[in-house]
């Protein structure tokens, strides 16, 4: 048995779990959240239920890194670091360099720092945790595990925009989309619960949650996404806007006389379902308030609208459809959402059975036994894709 460590560090968070291998057994996981923060908080949660939380001041990246490790030693998990052979991190922008996870040499790291402009908020500071764990754990094996791999060859008539081709070849400009490490996960469980190969299917998965993607598989291959450039477009998400004209971003930073870079800062922290409600990101608290404020209404079926566009759209771009999958946050929990969302693609044969779908977190077929169109809720698994890649490659 080896231990392998999978490491998701966001611009203020950093999440982590350390898996048994090659059984696929969670040992410990954990958060540390409000990093840089007065009132960080570091929580672990241990195979046998044990949990164990801690509030301080202002934990650094570099501090809440070394936290990890110091607590699996203190709660028994580890009587030395050298029993973790493997580290994966989950980088987000990966641009065209990167078609498949890789390990991380100094040239690697060089280039997911180049790739900084593609993913501002991520890239920096996950290539920061990579050099601090080299430093925390010196002989174990890291591995680069990137978001956008999954879509770099997607056919170049949906990843190109239609701009000058020079922008393309001089600047990268092209769909990269994002969350692709979960529709991977994703894509190959439902075709397992199918007990189909994931190559003889037309697969349409549904990211839902605080962001949120659309995918399409063609025979196991990601023929599009709904993330563009950056996650900023696509379908309406917590507090992202989606797609929205170009012109109209300019014309509104005339009007409210602010930097482009404040209105894209706007687009993607106070829109989406935040803005248009005007109360909440969650969709939880607009389900709650839809009877009484029209607005949260208004944004649930906003979300609806712009997830079945999109799975619209792909079924058309596949010619056909063989499963619709849930996951994430509200595609997992969101019992109203998705029977909303199938209820309004029903004339592509989907269709939920109201009776299955009265769930929430578990993984199941919901669609009717004799449904043209599998519709399934799969929990993502993010982490154990990562440390896969770990043993893949090391």
């Amino acid at each position: 048995m080896t231990k392998v460590l999978a490491i998701n560090a966001g611009s203020s968070t950093l999440k982590w779990k350390l898996f048994a291998m090659p059984e696929e057994t969670v040992i410990a996981s954990g958060l540390v959240d409000r990093l840089n923060l007065p009132g960080s908080v570091f929580k672990v949660k241990l195979a046998n239920g044990k949990k164990y939380t801690e509030t301080q001041d202002n934990i650094t990246n570099k501090l809440a890194a070394a936290m990890v490790l110091t607590r699996l030693k203190t709660y028994g998990i580890l009587s030395h670091l050298s029993e973790i052979t493997g580290v994966g991190h989950r980088i987000v922008a990966g641009g065209e360099l990167f078609k498949d996870s890789a390990v991380i040499t100094p040239l690697v790291l060089k280039q997911i720092k180049a790739l900084k402009d593609y993913a501002p908020l991520h890239n920096p500071v996950q290539a920061y945790y990579i050099e601090v764990f080299e430093q925390l754990l010196p002989e174990a094996k890291q591995v680069a595990v990137f978001d956008t791999s999954l879509y770099t060859e997607m056919p170049a008539v949906n990843y190109l925009y239609g701009i000058p081709y020079e922008y393309y070849e001089n600047f990268g400009a092209r769909k990269y989309g994002a969350h692709g490490t979960s529709h991977r996960y994703v894509s190959s469980r439902a075709a397992e619960i199918l007990d189909r190969p994931l190559a003889d299917l037309k697969l349409i998965t549904l990211h839902l949650g605080s962001g949120s993607s659309v995918t399409a598989f063609d025979h196991g291959h990601a023929l599009d996404t709904s993330m563009g450039f950056t996650p900023l477009d696509g379908v309406m998400m917590g507090t992202r806007s989606g797609e929205i004209d170009p012109s109209l971003v300019a014309y509104l930073a005339q009007k409210l006389d602010i930097t482009m870079p404040k209105m894209i800062d706007i687009l993607n922290h106070k829109s989406g379902l935040l803005g248009v409600s005007q109360l909440s990101p969650d969709q939880r608290d607009l389900e709650k308030t839809q009877a009484d404020r029209p607005q949260s209404k208004l944004a649930l079926d906003m979300f609806v609208n712009r997830v079945v566009r999109f799975v619209g759209s792909y079924v058309a771009e596949l010619g056909g459809l063989d499963a619709l999958v849930f996951t994430a946050g509200s595609g997992e929990n969101g019992i109203a959402m998705r029977q909303a969302i199938a209820d309004q693609l029903g004339y592509l044969g989907i269709a939920i059975d109201p009776a299955k779908n009265d769930f929430r977190g578990k993984e199941r077929v919901v669609s009717p036994d004799d449904a043209a169109v599998k519709v399934l809720v799969v929990s993502t698994n993010e982490e154990l894709m990562i440390v896969r890649d770990v043993v893949r490659l090391t």
